[in-house]
């Protein structure tokens, strides 16, 4: 039964008929190869290559007496060619068809999941650029600590899918590789440049070694790939849950009109998206620890990878496919708040500044060890007492006497923290500016690109 998640896509590239069909596309390349080189009459590969074919009913027909799957399957493919399909499968064992098949199978599957990243990129970026300028808290801990803004938090979203695709381009490239060397591998049958052929015909690359199998090491980096991007985007849909929290609301998935959160409470409006997201992220993760126990085999080949890989490369990759596609639609059609992002940045009252604050104090000659006491007793009684940290400041004449009050005006100015973002944006998307999507709520701020004028720091305390 195909899985809910499933795309077509995906259902089709890991459907019986198109593995079948791939494994027919693998023997008949060997096989045309092989009368080329003299092996094969040219009559029985051209017969081969005309007349092959199956039903997959007739294979599980067949497979449910043999109880070996390739077994079936070419037993049912001679019964439709003919005499001349004693030469089908000359020279191979099956593995040489079920994992030289297999590598072409997973990189149909690259593909769609290529595009999927591709996609999510194009979104982010756009995204990124459309709340470069809207200011919010960034926390840590869960605790407010220094603004940011939201395009900024997207970018770093974008910067890691760009790791991503380069991990998964390299992953998918090092499964792009087919074997026909034989039972154990030692092409006791066949030779090393005809394998090289075969699997040329096939776009493919040789493995350059490998027993009856192609070794597990490129299946588990694989599906660690997969994995990692599976946890990027379990990280984002994270940070949504969090922002879409009663107590945060600054960002929130979209929630249409006739959608309902709840059987028994009318205003709930859940992030019911971001957590299929994250639960479906440990499944990929859970499949890449298979994929890592599938490497030890024992000798030149055993099958207790077989059953598990029938299961984990097509769930990875259509899982992979379907949150890739989850997440894009997520961050495309999300609401962001930037209101609510104001509101609750001020909502300490200033004490977010306290750390250039504690800068401007040192610079003005207070020891670090003074400058941080001075900052915090002021911090924790505004957090305590629900005071503004600004006044509190001001207030203090030990600060104002030692640092002009431009200066200290200056501590709180918002924009001077945001001021290196349009340098974060050039490296991030390479110097590329982008205009950004009205949107009515938008935030923006007015940059301030050189502080007030002030004396020379001073070198010693008063």
């Amino acid at each position: 039964m195909i899985p809910r998640y499933t795309r077509p896509e995906m259902a089709r590239i890991w459907s019986d008929e198109n593995r079948f069909r791939t494994w027919l596309a693998v023997e008949v390349a060997a096989t045309e190869t092989l009368a080329e080189a003299g092996l094969v009459p040219k009559e029985a590969a051209h017969a081969i290559r005309e007349r092959a074919d199956f039903r997959v009913d007739r294979i599980h027909e067949i497979e449910a007496e043999v109880r070996h799957d390739v077994i079936a399957f070419t037993t049912a493919v001679a019964e439709i060619v003919g005499p001349h399909a004693r030469w089908f499968h000359y020279g191979l064992t099956s593995n040489d068809v079920v994992d030289t098949a297999q590598a072409l199978l997973i990189r149909q599957a690259s593909q769609v999941v290529a595009q999927d990243l591709e996609r999510l990129s194009e979104v982010l970026e756009r995204r990124a650029w459309e709340f470069k300028d809207t200011p919010m808290i960034g926390r840590t801990h869960g605790i407010h600590a220094e603004p940011i803004t939201f395009g900024f938090k997207i970018a770093n979203w974008y910067s890691e899918t760009q790791r991503n695709i380069a991990r998964f381009m390299a992953a998918a490239e090092d499964m792009r590789v087919g074997k026909f060397s034989g039972a154990v591998g030692i092409f006791a049958h066949l030779t090393p440049e005809l394998e090289e052929k075969i699997c040329a015909r096939l776009g493919l690359k040789p493995a350059p070694v490998s027993s009856q199998v192609i070794q597990r090491d490129r299946h588990a980096h694989y599906l660690g790939t997969l994995a990692v991007i599976a946890s990027t985007l379990d990280k984002i849909a994270t940070e949504i849950r969090h922002l879409q929290r009663t107590e945060v609301r600054e960002a929130e998935e979209y929630f249409s009109e006739k959608q309902k959160g709840s059987s028994a409470m009318p205003h709930k409006r859940n992030p019911v998206t971001s957590e299929q997201i994250s639960g479906l992220a440990r499944v990929v993760r859970s499949n890449a620890q298979a994929g890592l126990e599938n490497v030890a085999l024992w000798h030149e080949r055993d099958i207790s990878h077989s059953s598990a890989e029938r299961v984990i490369l097509p769930d990875s990759t259509t899982l992979t496919d379907y949150l890739l596609t989850k997440t894009t639609n997520l961050i495309d059609t999300m609401f962001v708040y930037p209101e609510r992002m104001r509101a609750n940045l001020e909502s300490t009252h200033g004490v977010i500044f306290s750390g250039q604050l504690l800068l401007d104090l040192v610079e003005y000659g207070v020891s670090r060890e003074d400058a941080y006491r001075l900052v915090q007793s002021h911090a924790m009684r505004a957090w305590k007492e629900n005071l503004d940290f600004h006044q509190l400041v001001l207030a203090d004449k030990e600060i104002t006497g030692r640092v002009p009050r431009p200066q200290i005006e200056y501590a709180f100015d918002l924009p001077r923290q945001l001021k290196n973002v349009d340098k974060i944006f050039a490296r991030v998307f390479g110097g590329k500016k982008q205009s950004a999507k009205s949107s009515g709520k938008r935030g923006s701020s007015t940059r301030k690109d050189s502080p007030p004028k002030k004396s020379p720091p001073r070198n010693k305390k008063k």
